[in-house]
């Protein structure tokens, strides 16, 4: 396929679901191809009027590099490091497409990331591993999360989040944050999480993630908050490949494997909606 640029007759847009095998499940994301990335102000404001988590803009670079197209994400308030959701509805939108073809390596801002598509339609992420650092949670912002945590631990910088251990599932489920005052006490958001109380229900961990901080009250499925939570788990559980529950209203799956300072994040995802934008 041809990508356009802005300033021609149209540049094509699609909204994918993203962890999630049929529409309107999962987390949605714009994806944009495009000949080379305009200025930041029309990638923002293209992102603000699709109004969804992320939207993603990708244009192909020049063969023999070290990747294959470069890649950027913004939410509708501003640009950022890393994310999974709408990593994988790009290379969704390149394999179903025909504009790429076997593994796809994508230059970001984290670094490359590697995106491997499967026979079955699955899709596998291969991005780095967060660190985690133990923290503390001012006593301010247990009251405005709603819940004790158990452990709390940031994320590192690509993230920068707060990952807080809850008591039960249950616990998770039920939070309702002041998001407004949890902005104030990580860079990006807060990713809480317990083990799942029933794991013959095909998953091993729930995680809800509030994220404020660039415009996101509830994120539906964070890919990226899973390069923290794998870890995390992979730990206590002491197996290295699980299947996190994000317990959003949408809800989706993510299957996650932790290889050192790597870990491969697999899911599904769907076109919803492909138009042409006209500004």
């Amino acid at each position: 396929m041809t990508a356009e640029t802005p300033g021609t007759a149209r540049t094509r847009i699609r909204v994918v679901d993203a962890f999630a095998d049929r529409p309107f499940t999962g987390n949605p994301a714009g994806v944009v191809l495009l000949d080379a990335f305009p200025d930041d102000t029309w990638l923002q404001r293209v992102a603000a009027e699709v109004n969804h988590a992320e939207t993603a803009f990708a244009h192909r670079l020049p063969t023999g590099g070290a990747a294959d197209w470069a890649l950027r994400w913004f939410t509708p308030a501003t640009e950022v490091d890393l994310c999974g959701h709408a990593t994988l509805a790009t290379a969704h939108v390149l394999h179903t497409t025909g504009a790429a073809t076997g593994p796809v390596r994508f230059a970001t801002r984290a670094g490359v990331l590697l995106a491997t598509a499967h026979a079955d339609g699955t899709i596998t992420l291969d991005f780095p591993t967060a660190p985690l650092t133990p923290a503390e949670l001012p006593e301010l912002a247990v009251e405005t999360l709603g819940a004790e945590p158990l452990s709390v631990h940031d994320t590192g910088p690509h993230l920068g989040d707060l990952l807080i251990e809850l008591a039960d599932e249950k616990t998770v489920r039920a939070l309702t944050p002041d998001h407004r005052a949890l902005a104030r006490h990580s860079r990006r958001g807060v990713i809480a999480t317990a083990p799942a109380e029933d794991p013959s229900r095909g998953y091993d961990f729930v995680s809800r993630g509030f994220f404020p901080g660039v415009g996101i009250d509830e994120d539906p499925v964070t890919g990226s908050a899973h390069t923290a939570l794998a870890p995390f788990w992979s730990a206590r559980l002491g197996r290295s490949d699980l299947t996190g529950l994000q317990a959003s209203a949408r809800s989706g799956l993510v299957a996650t494997a932790v290889r050192g300072d790597r870990t491969l994040l697999t899911g599904n995802a769907v076109t919803v909606i492909e138009g042409d934008l006209l500004a």
